[in-house]
């Protein structure tokens, strides 16, 4: 019985030489894994809409000097209070560049109460790209440039003023710094502790995968907010703000990480299994090559998506801490520490504008919960 004769075509094999396909069909065979990845989180409109509007918060970050006001401790003892301020368009009826409406202080003859009057006899136009309070840049060289200032010898308080008659506005802009990288350095911590021993345990198994369990069921079973405040309450009241800022970051990054390891020992106990890693071993590759050569990068989007959907925790949790004095302390400002002041209810029935850092709060946690469903969303090979 003679034998059939087999060739082998040693030409490169090209889609469109036996079927034809339309060019979105070409994109979408010679697209990468991440560029599909990419494509399929663009068409979540809601997680790409949030990551602008996250992108654009951090892009603030480093010109917050140049885009507030005012200095964060920068105060004014006959603004205590003081009611926010709209910026205006049109006076009398007539078009006007952008200003608003000074106010004046005055007592209620009725009440005793302290009030703040509008004067709309005299708008105050907003100058911009101007000079005005000094401030020093990343604490490295004085500035006084802003983008907007209010009126020679006026002031300008878009969301009113606090107890001590500082800008509310400036302040969040300021706080954001801090209540925003918190988040990003904590959770780093966090994946870097994740990765590690989650890796560790889903790659080797046996005892040192009963070892590492053991300790996250052990951190897991702690009561987290409890457990922030004690360590946070530890901390001496002698260090410097910028030392309390670095250890209620690293306090959130310790006790946040055993999430992530069982996400990453779950998925590693799965590629394990995986040929492309059986081959990398048969051909003599080592643990550390194999898991940082060929099983991360198959797990990184699923990586990047567990990290975002961990740094809303970590803000809320920093919010939290300085809610309750035990966080960032001044002369270093963040939204937890700004809501300080809206403890006391009279504080909130009275001046309502105090729960102002509330609204970023709110926005960024919900627009990483959005882009940590889009990029999981996108990390599943099952999606579209």
């Amino acid at each position: 019985m003679s034998k059939a004769t087999r060739y082998l075509n040693e030409e490169p094999f090209e889609p469109r030489d036996t079927v034809a396909l339309s060019d979105a069909e070409l994109r979408a065979i010679e697209a990468s894994s991440w560029t599909g990845f990419w494509r399929r989180f663009a068409r979540h409109r809601l997680a790409f809409v949030s990551g602008l509007f996250l992108l654009a918060l951090y892009a603030m970050l480093p010109f917050v000097e140049l885009l507030a006001p005012y200095p964060p401790d920068w105060r004014d003892s006959a603004k205590v209070y003081a009611p926010p301020q709209s910026i205006r368009l049109f006076h009398d009826g007539a078009l006007h560049p952008p200003f608003v409406y000074g106010t004046a202080q005055s007592l209620n003859p009725e009440t005793f109460a302290r009030e703040f009057v509008e004067d709309r006899t005299q708008p105050q136009a907003l100058r911009f790209f101007c000079t005005g309070s000094t401030y020093r840049f990343w604490e490295l060289w004085e500035g006084s440039a802003h983008l907007v200032c209010p009126a020679k010898g006026a002031s300008l308080h878009l969301l009113g003023t606090d107890r001590l008659g500082r800008d509310i506005f400036s302040r969040i802009l300021y706080g954001a710094r801090v209540s925003l990288t918190i988040g990003i350095i904590g959770v780093a911590i966090s994946l870097v502790l994740g990765m590690a021993l989650g890796g560790l345990a889903g790659y080797f198994g046996g005892w040192t995968d009963t070892v590492i369990q053991r300790l996250i069921e052990l951190v897991r079973s702690l009561p987290e907010l409890p457990l922030w405040m004690a360590l946070s309450a530890a901390l001496p009241v002698t260090w410097p703000p910028l030392t309390v800022y670095l250890g209620i970051t690293i306090i959130l990054g310790l006790l946040d990480w055993p999430s992530l390891a069982r996400a990453v020992r779950a998925r590693f106990m799965t590629l394990r299994e995986e040929e492309f890693v059986l081959a990398a071993e048969l051909m003599g590759a080592s643990p550390a090559r194999v898991i940082g050569r060929h099983m991360l990068p198959n797990f990184a989007s699923h990586l990047i998506a567990n990290a975002t959907l961990a740094i809303p925790a970590m803000i809320l949790g920093e919010t939290a801490l300085s809610f309750l004095g035990l966080g960032i302390r001044e002369p270093m400002t963040s939204w937890g520490l700004m809501l300080d002041q809206a403890r006391r209810i009279e504080a909130i029935l009275f001046y309502p504008w105090i729960l102002a850092p509330m609204v970023p709060v709110i926005l960024t946690v919900l627009a990483f919960n959005f882009v940590g469903d889009g990029l999981r969303d996108a990390a599943d090979p099952h999606q579209g």
